[in-house]
């Protein structure tokens, strides 16, 4: 059952790597039905015949030679030449639109003109030019072998028929055998435009040899590209505008060549005096430059003291700092959320706090530079009435004090 499942999946694949190829040859047969100028005795005859098509890769138009050929169609009783065998043969010219596929099917169209004799086994009956017109579609089963499917509409002004078409539509079916590869087009060989190495700042040296891509228009440089120019204190800035010749190797200067007061973390305590000079912008720090009250991250879950893991970098970096600045003290307060009775909750905030110093001091800090304090469920920063509230509440804060 699987195997036959994998075969309308295999079709598909095949389908999809059909290609046009140049000749088409369609053995076709199918139905005409007559609109009856010719006292035939059926309006409906079968017909058969040969369709090629010849295809190129630079159009969609392609030109088509056509036979189609019908045999033993009778006259009616009431026609002077009543019962005799009658054949009728057409040869036609067209041309044929092929549309882009539609999934698995190309559709296309195609319109012309061609001759058509009827005649009995004694004489020709009539003779006459017609034009066409028709559309259809093709079903490719491989690169070389499709269904067509057509119908056609013919016009004929015939000889007999007294200034009148006489009109037929053919419905037909056949199988389409392809061949001819198309040749590859050649490409024309690239142009070789040599290459230009470009020299930025115009000193001479190219980029790709230029170690300062950047000097200054007009300045003398070296065979690296640099400029030639002496720089006794280090601080990028060229002697002969260095208006501050001496400052201490690994100072931020300006254009002058003298130092900049920075204060890169924006907290109003420039670098030189900032203890802690990469607060975050925005929060309140003392004069040290330091924050004034640090929030350790630490959340404990529901009537718990244990310190969860994901906060020990927290307080690792806490720690760090406390034994780095000994003229630095913290104050461990400890809170809950609102669950519980207030003096239960006062006790576990407290027991929570004293959790926190006890880490702290077995990290390094010294027993004087941190206390403890609980809080119970003052101070409440987020909604109580939830469980991510509760969780926030349910909190320690250390706020440093200089000593």
């Amino acid at each position: 059952m699987k195997k036959l499942l994998l075969i309308p999946a295999l079709l598909a694949g095949t389908l999809a790597l059909a290609e046009q190829k140049k000749y088409e040859i369609s053995p076709m047969i199918g139905y005409n039905l007559a609109e009856g100028n010719f006292d035939l005795e059926d309006d409906g005859y079968l017909t058969g015949g040969i369709e090629v098509q010849f295809n190129t890769q630079d159009s969609k138009i392609s030109p088509e030679f056509s036979y189609l050929h019908s045999v033993s169609t009778d006259y009616s009783a009431t026609s002077s030449k009543a019962g005799k065998s009658t054949q009728i043969m057409r040869g036609a010219f067209n041309g044929v639109y092929t549309f882009d596929n539609i999934g698995m099917v190309t559709p296309f169209a195609k319109a012309g003109a061609g001759v058509e004799s009827v005649n009995t086994r004694s004489y020709s009956v009539d003779n006459g030019f017609f034009l066409d017109a028709g559309a259809g579609l093709k079903v490719p089963f491989t690169d070389y072998l499709a269904l067509k499917l057509e119908a056609i509409y013919m016009a004929k002004l015939g000889s007999n028929n007294s200034g009148f078409a006489d009109n037929n539509l053919i419905a037909m079916a056949g199988l389409t055998f392809s061949f001819g590869d198309y040749q590859p087009k050649t490409l024309p060989a690239p142009k070789v435009v040599p290459v230009i190495e470009a020299d930025d700042d115009k000193d001479g040296v190219v980029n790709s040899k230029d170690s300062c891509i950047y000097t200054p228009v007009n300045v003398k440089v070296d065979a690296l590209g640099c400029a030639l120019v002496t720089d006794s204190d280090g601080d990028g800035v060229e002697d002969s505008a260095d208006k501050c010749s001496k400052t201490p190797n690994g100072t931020t200067v300006d254009a002058k060549g003298c130092k900049v007061d920075l204060d890169l973390d924006k907290d109003g305590i420039l670098n030189d005096a900032d203890l802690c000079p990469n607060t975050l912008i925005g929060e309140v720090v003392n004069s040290d430059g330091c924050p004034k009250e640090v929030t350790l991250k630490i959340n404990f879950e529901n009537d718990a003291t244990e310190i969860k893991t994901s906060s020990d970098e927290a307080v690792n970096t806490f720690a760090e700092f406390l034994k780095n600045h000994e003229n630095y003290s913290a104050k461990i307060v400890g809170y809950t959320d609102s669950r519980g009775s207030a003096s239960y909750n006062k006790k576990l905030s407290q027991k929570r706090a004293n959790k926190v110093k006890d880490v702290l001091i077995a990290k390094g800090v010294n027993t004087s530079q941190v206390t403890a304090t609980g809080m119970g469920e003052e101070n409440p920063i987020a909604d109580n009435t939830t469980a991510e509230g509760r969780l926030q509440n349910r909190r320690i804060q250390a706020e440093l004090i200089r000593n």
